[in-house]
Order: C-alpha cells, then sequence, then structure tokens
C-alpha cells in the first residue's frame, strides 16, 4: 500500500507559505538544549484528526502542521516596546498565482497518451496532432485530490501554454501528481519526482527552469507515469506574497516531556516561553478524553526594565477543514465568564469521509480565554488580521472563506512586564460524533450523556488549569524518573517522544451500551481502524498505565466476532478504514498474528488486573481461537504478519512463537479462572510445541526466520510474553542465543527486522531489547534513540525506519509506539 506509507504536504494558491529547512532554523537548532532533537515536536495532540506538531527544531521557522503533513498554522507573535517579533509558524505570506492549477478552474491543454519520441517538450514543438483537453487529469480514484476533468490511467504527456506579463520572483511549482512525473519550462527541465504527491504541494524548481521563463508566451510541458493505484496530475506556478515584516524571535530552548512542549525565546528586552499543555494523563480518564489542550504563555523582563509587551495568538481555519479551499465560519460564542471563538467548515459533512490522509471537516475548533479588558479577539481573515497588527486597520473582518484565509485569534495586552506575567488559552475540538460503528454513529466518551456540549467541556478544562499543570508536571517528572530507572537516560527521552504520539493516534468514544470502545487509525499504513495487530504493539503503554483502555481496543474485535457479523475463527485484521467502523476493510486476513494477539492482549490484561474477569466474558470466543491456533499456528502456511510490509511468509518462526504464545496465554487464563485441567493441558502443549519450534527453526548460533530457510534470521520479538507474563514456555537458551546473534547484526541506526532487508521497527527493537538482561538493553536502546536524534526525516516519529542511514521508510504518527514502554511494563509486572 505505497500510497498510503508516503505523503506530502498540501499547498494551495490561498494558503500560508511553507518554508522548510531554513538556515534560521539550523543554526537556532545548535543553540537548543535539548537531550534528544526530536523528529517533530507534538503541541496539540488529542486524537487522529485533532494532532498539531511542529515539523522542525525551532517553532517559528516553518508552519505548524497536523500530523499528516497538512499546514495547520498555530500564529503566534510578540509586539515589544513597538516591535513586532515572530514566535510561532514563519512569516505570514500568501501564495499568489503565477499559472493557477485546476484548483481554481479548470484549464485547456494539448495531450497525448502515445509517447510522442524526443523533443516532445521543446517549446518549438509541434502539438497540432495531439487531443485538446481540460485539466486535471486523473482516474477519479480516493487519492486523487479532486475531482478530474479529464481522464489519465497509465501514461500522459501534456503540454500548457501561459503568458506572463513580467517574471515571476522566486516562483514555485505547486503540483499533485501520482506517480512519477517530470516538468519542463520552454523545454527546460525544471522539477523531476519519481515518486508521487497525492494533495497539492509546493516545490522548488531548478535554476535553469526558473531561467528559461520569459515574458510573453511560455510552454509547460508535463510527462507523468501511474505505476501502480490511482493516477493524478495538476501543475502550476505560484509566487509568495509577505503580508507582514517581523523579526523572527530567537529561541533559546525547548524542552519535551510525556504531556508538554515547552520552547523559550528572547524577544527584545523580554524573554518569552510557551509551553503546550495536552493533558493526557492515564489515571483521569475523563481528562484525557476531553480535547481541549493549554497554550501558556510566560513574560518576563530580561534586563531589570519595564517592556511594554502585547501578545498575539491566531488558530488557522485549516484545522477544521480537510482541504484548504473548503469554506470556514468563524462565530464568538455567547459565555459569561470566557471569549471563547469557534471554526468550522459551513458544510459540516458529519463522518462524511473516510481515509488514511484525511483531516476533519466536520465539528468546531475553538480557543477559549479569561473575559477581560486585556483581552480582545482579532480580525478574522489573514489579511485583515496583518492590518490590524500593522495598525493599518482591520477592524471589521469577514467571518466565511476559505479555510487558509480565515483565523480566529485573541490580542492579549500585557502592558507594561518586568516580573513574569503569564496568560493562557484554552485550545479544544468539538467533533459531535467520532466513530461510526456498524452503521450507529457514537459520541466522543466526553459527550456520552448527550448533554455536554462543547462550552460546559472548555470551562471544565479552564476551571481545572492550574491542577492540570501541577499533575502534568508531576506525571512527567514521575514517568521520566521511572524509564530512566528502568532503561537509562535515552530510553526515557524515547518514552517521553512517544507518549503523547501513543494516545493521539486514538479515539476514546461511548459504545450504545456504555463501554469505552479505543479505536486506533493506522496513520499513514492504510488508515484502518482498530487494527489488531496495531493495538498488539501499542498495547505496552495502555496495559502499564490504564487496563480500562486497553481492554478498549480490544471489545469492538469481540463483539465483531460475537454479534456473528464476522464468522471465522479467528479476528478480523480491522473493523473499518477510520473513522467508519462497519466492518473490515483491509484486503487479506492474518489469521495466525490476530489470534495470538487477542488472545496474549487479553492475558497480559488479566496478570495486570489480578483477575480475568474481561477474558470470562469471552471465553468461548478466546477458546475458539485458540483452537485455530492448535490446529494452524506451530507451523504457519503462507500468509501475512503485523509486519505486512515486508510480504507474505510461509513457516515463518516468529509468527509461529505468536501461536504458542497464545496458546500459553490461554493456559495462564484458563488457571486465572481455576480451570485447572484446561490449563493443564495447553501449557503441556504450548511447551511440546515450543521443543519442537527449537528443533524447526535451528540454525546452529541463532533460529531462523522461517523453518527450513537456512542462514536467515529474524527478532523474535514475540518471545517477550514469556517473560512478561511468566509462562517458561521456551528454555532460557533460545533468548540467550538469539540476543547473542543480534549484537552481530547491529546497524547504526538499530537490529534489522530480519535477514531479508536493513529496514527495521523500532518497536519490535524495543521489544527484543527488553527480552535481553538489563545490561544488554542499552545495547539496542542507544541506536534507536540515535535514529530519533538524528534522522533527516522531520516528521512525527516513523517507527518504519532504515538502520543504515536513520531514514523513514515509511509510517509516522502510529500509535505502535506505545511499545516502548514495555521495558517499563516488564518492571511493574515483575514486581
Amino acid at each position: 500500500m505505497k500510497k498510503n506509507t508516503m505523503f506530502s504536504a498540501l499547498m494551495i494558491s490561498l494558503g500560508f507559505l511553507l518554508s522548510c529547512g531554513s538556515g534560521a532554523d539550523k543554526q537556532a537548532s545548535t543553540e537548543m538544549e535539548q537531550s534528544l532533537r526530536a523528529p517533530a515536536y507534538p503541541l496539540i495532540t488529542h486524537d487522529p484528526y485533532f494532532s498539531i506538531w511542529s515539523f522542525g527544531d525551532t517553532l517559528n521557522a516553518q508552519s505548524t502542521k497536523h500530523w499528516t503533513g497538512e499546514d495547520q498554522p498555530l500564529i503566534a507573535l510578540a509586539q515589544v516596546d513597538g516591535k513586532v517579533y515572530q514566535l510561532a509558524s514563519n512569516a505570514i505570506s500568501l501564495l499568489e498565482d503565477v499559472v493557477p492549477t485546476a484548483q481554481k478552474k479548470p484549464y485547456d491543454v494539448r495531450y497525448t497518451y502515445d509517447n510522442p519520441g524526443n523533443g516532445w517538450e521543446a517549446a518549438e514543438f509541434s502539438d497540432q496532432s495531439w487531443k485538446t483537453g481540460m485539466a486535471p487529469f486523473g482516474d477519479n480514484s480516493v487519492d486523487n485530490p479532486m475531482k478530474s476533468a479529464s481522464r489519465y490511467d497509465k501514461e500522459i504527456w501534456y503540454r500548457r501554454t501561459f503568458t506572463l506579463d513580467e517574471i515571476p520572483n522566486d516562483p514555485k511549482l505547486l503540483i499533485s501528481h501520482d506517480d512519477a512525473v517530470q516538468v519542463f519550462i520552454n523545454g527546460v527541465l525544471a522539477y523531476e519526482d519519481p515518486n508521487f504527491i497525492l494533495d497539492y504541494g509546493q516545490r522548488d524548481l531548478t535554476a535553469e527552469g526558473i531561467q528559461a521563463l520569459r515574458k510573453g508566451e511560455n510552454i509547460l510541458s508535463v510527462h507523468c507515469r501511474n505505476d501502480r493505484g490511482g493516477a493524478f496530475i495538476d501543475v502550476g506556478l505560484v509566487q509568495e506574497k509577505r503580508l507582514l515584516d517581523t523579526e523572527l524571535a530567537k529561541q533559546t530552548a525547548v524542552h519535551l516531556t510525556a504531556t508538554q512542549t515547552a520552547y523559550s525565546f528572547d524577544a527584545g528586552g523580554v524573554a518569552i516561553d510557551l509551553t503546550f499543555t495536552s493533558p493526557l494523563l492515564m489515571d483521569q480518564l475523563e481528562v484525557l478524553a476531553r480535547p481541549a489542550s493549554y497554550l501558556t504563555f510566560k513574560s518576563a523582563s530580561k534586563d531589570g526594565k519595564a517592556h511594554d509587551v502585547k501578545i498575539w495568538f491566531a488558530l488557522s481555519g485549516k484545522v477544521s477543514a480537510d482541504k484548504a479551499n473548503q469554506e470556514v465560519k468563524v462565530a464568538t460564542e455567547d459565555h459569561d465568564q470566557l471569549l471563547i471563538q469557534s471554526v468550522g467548515t459551513t458544510s459540516q459533512q458529519l463522518l462524511g469521509k473516510k481515509g488514511d490522509n484525511v483531516r476533519i471537516d466536520w465539528g468546531k475548533a475553538y480557543i477559549a480565554a479569561t473575559k477581560k479588558e486585556s483581552i480582545s479577539t482579532t480580525p478574522n481573515t489573514l489579511q485583515d488580521f496583518v492590518a490590524h497588527i500593522a495598525q493599518q486597520g482591520g477592524a471589521s473582518s469577514a467571518k466565511v472563506g476559505y479555510a487558509a484565509d480565515i483565523l480566529m485569534g485573541v490580542e492579549m495586552t500585557l502592558g507594561k512586564v518586568s516580573d513574569a506575567v503569564s496568560e493562557h488559552l484554552v485550545i479544544a475540538y468539538d467533533d459531535e460524533y467520532s466513530v461510526q460503528y456498524f452503521g450507529k454513529n457514537l459520541r466522543p466518551w466526553w459527550r456520552r450523556d448527550n448533554k455536554t456540549g462543547a462550552l460546559d467541556m472548555i470551562q471544565a478544562a479552564e476551571k481545572d488549569y492550574d491542577r492540570l499543570m501541577q499533575a502534568c508536571q508531576s506525571f512527567d517528572k514521575k514517568l521520566s524518573a521511572d524509564a530512566k530507572s528502568a532503561g537509562g537516560q535515552h530510553y526515557a527521552d524515547l518514552c517521553n517522544l512517544a507518549y503523547r504520539q501513543a494516545i493521539a493516534a486514538h479515539k476514546v468514544v461511548a459504545n450504545t451500551n456504555g463501554e469505552l470502545l479505543f479505536f486506533s487509525k493506522e496513520n499513514f499504513s492504510n488508515g484502518s481502524i482498530g487494527t489488531v495487530d496495531v493495538t498488539y504493539p501499542s498495547a505496552p503503554l495502555f496495559i502499564l498505565y490504564n487496563t480500562e483502555l486497553a481492554k478498549g481496543l480490544l471489545r469492538f474485535i469481540f463483539e465483531y466476532s460475537e454479534s456473528g457479523r464476522w464468522k471465522k475463527p479467528f479476528p478480523s485484521h480491522d473493523v473499518g478504514t477510520y473513522p467508519l467502523a462497519n466492518g473490515q476493510t483491509y484486503g487479506e486476513d492474518m489469521p495466525v498474528e490476530e489470534a495470538g494477539n487477542m488472545i496474549t492482549l487479553t492475558a497480559a490484561i488479566a496478570v495486570r488486573d489480578g483477575n480475568a474477569h474481561f477474558a470470562e466474558k469471552h471465553w468461548e470466543t478466546l477458546t475458539t481461537w485458540t483452537d485455530f491456533l492448535k490446529k494452524e499456528g506451530l507451523d504457519p502456511a503462507n500468509q501475512l504478519c503485523t509486519d505486512d510490509f515486508a510480504g507474505h511468509l510461509a513457516r515463518n518462526a516468529n509468527l509461529s512463537v505468536k501461536a504458542i504464545m497464545g496458546i500459553a496465554s490461554y493456559a495462564k487464563l484458563a488457571e486465572m479462572l481455576k480451570k485447572e485441567a484446561v490449563a493443564k493441558e495447553h501449557f503441556d502443549l504450548a511447551r511440546q510445541m515450543a521443543a519442537e519450534w527449537m528443533k524447526l527453526a535451528a540454525n546452529g548460533d541463532h533460529y531462523t526466520l522461517a523453518f527450513g530457510q537456512k542462514d536467515t534470521w529474524s527478532q523474535k520479538y514475540n518471545l517477550i510474553w514469556d517473560k512478561l507474563l511468566k509462562l517458561n514456555i521456551f528454555p532460557k537458551e533460545v533468548v540467550e542465543k538469539e540476543i547473542a546473534f543480534y549484537k552481530t547484526k547491529q546497524q547504526t541506526y538499530g537490529l534489522p527486522l530480519d535477514s531479508r532487508k536493513t529496514y527495521s521497527k523500532s518497536d519490535w527493537i524495543l521489544w527484543t531489547a527488553t527480552l535481553a538482561d538489563d545490561a544488554d538493553f542499552e545495547t539496542f536502546v542507544n541506536p534507536v534513540w540515535k535514529f530519533a536524534n538524528e534522522t533527516p526525516d522531520r516528521i512525527p516519529l516513523s517507527d518504519w525506519h532504515e538502520t543504515t542511514d536513520g531514514k523513514s521508510v515509511g509510517f509516522r504518527a502510529r500509535s505502535v509506539v506505545g511499545g516502548y514502554f514495555v521495558k517499563m511494563l516488564e518492571k511493574e509486572m515483575a514486581k
């Protein structure tokens, strides 16, 4: 599913300018005081739709983004003694069309599906024999960013004539292409990419391509080839128009903990701190499920003198829209104590779309501040907002417009600042309904009484501010200390980095019977909802901190089978495509994988709870799945496992371990339920299977990737449950032999997944590391820390990376990094 494992940031002709990897960003990063340089920094993280990040070291070097890479600007500016400084997001700019894309309106081209031969791209080439038609071209597949005007399936060449009155300043390409593309300007290669951009992205032109532009008539020549999946092509040119001259505040520090990301800036004579807090506290379920974050501004004089300080904060309408050209509306809500604004699309298509690289476009985003004279709203269009800051008008402003051009914001006049002064905002989202579950729209957990509304939720968040800020700081301190004690400082850094990401890849909802359901989304790995083999690696975090959430990950899979909708003797892979959980949509089953996962996790929950009540409710289903593993698990047929990107594999040794662990876990549950005969039968069987496994997988100093495949190897991370659940199924020599062998296979950025490729999964490396003795744990963890610290891919943490160069292979912002907490879980379960 290559088109779901990669991305490109969407840019449209009317929107914020994307500014990536600037010199200021690189310079500032060398001045930071943070042990781990995060690949990206979480800012506001609650669920797959409400998840905003900074994709670089400095907060003011680029636009903030949704985890998918789509710009969702959070703008923060400070005026100190009359001078305006940029704190968050890059300088406010618009992109002006030079040659519009079809997003504005379709345009005429000449095109052919037949290879035209050499010279077709030249300005003087005669294309009179080609067809005429309207762009954009595509196949109207789900991957297309808009409806196509003309058909393109396999390969297309087209030429477009455009006229320039003057040469644009620093023109950029605005393009969506699926797949490989070449773009020429007047016969000169201006852009080439063998991959794809599913949405519209801004890309640099070659220097030669820019130089080829001329006044008067020009020819844009495009060749696009579809290698697999959907097909689409649309190309235009844009240029930046900077709307507000600001000076970048100097970022002096960034500090990331489990629930907070804190930035420090110097702006003139004032030090300004911005702290983003998403209070995802697992011991406070009502708070964790409440989609409300805090942004705290703290200002203090650096030189002992009083300075005039004013802060502006604005949230783009794109936070509540999937596409930047969707129409949104801003409103000021009626509340006695709080100044509350909202923004949402005018269409409000509730649960109207599903998929991977999509964002929410129903419900509303909110910002709230205390009602007082020093805080007021700002104009709602981008240009009026800028005019207001520049004191050139902008007092009245439209409330409706394109998402990229609409803002809701506040102005906070702090006055003369010498000692520290603090203000905070609540930033929240109300989606009204979160998931469709077998035809029924389910409320988010915090709305389950059908009475509580957005303003109630925001008021509760505001009331809890002081308490939760203290609670978050205490929790973060304890998590860091516990993780460091369990596995060292680098391990603690990874746990802090993974915490918010893992939780925010889920949504907490209420089932119609009042039970909690905790749905994951497969972020950039196909968009499935409730995937069992995504739950499996993420589970250690939730089993460690709150087993009610862990149960919420399993309930809908049990219900799917027990309702009769899923009729196979093993669990489904998923229950749909996010946010529509109406039944499995993944094209193939993972029979042994999902059966082993469900049984093992149910046992882990029981051991953590100290009782098997949850398992007892589903005993008949667990028995059916165990019987399947007894028949099919020891020597698995050719099938997929959770590492499906590696392809089908017969006789998979690690998958066989999973089946054995599933049978042993069933025995553990039977033991806890006083079913002594059943327990003994299955413990004995699991040990017999383990002995047979050792013979089938034997390969001298290690065990094979697959039975019968000599001189292959793989990480046997599924063995971890033998240790965590104290099952004692495999002899110690199995783990000892494997760990010793793995140490000879380490690469710069970690242990490869297996002998087929040098890529790896960092969640599985952490599981493998936990199999090892404490003395060897950091041997495997430190290269993962090095990957996170040095990867060139500035995106929310990828769990699938190349161990030789630290580049992301695919996936990002996924819940599976909850698996990093397996070492902490091991320490807890050893007590």
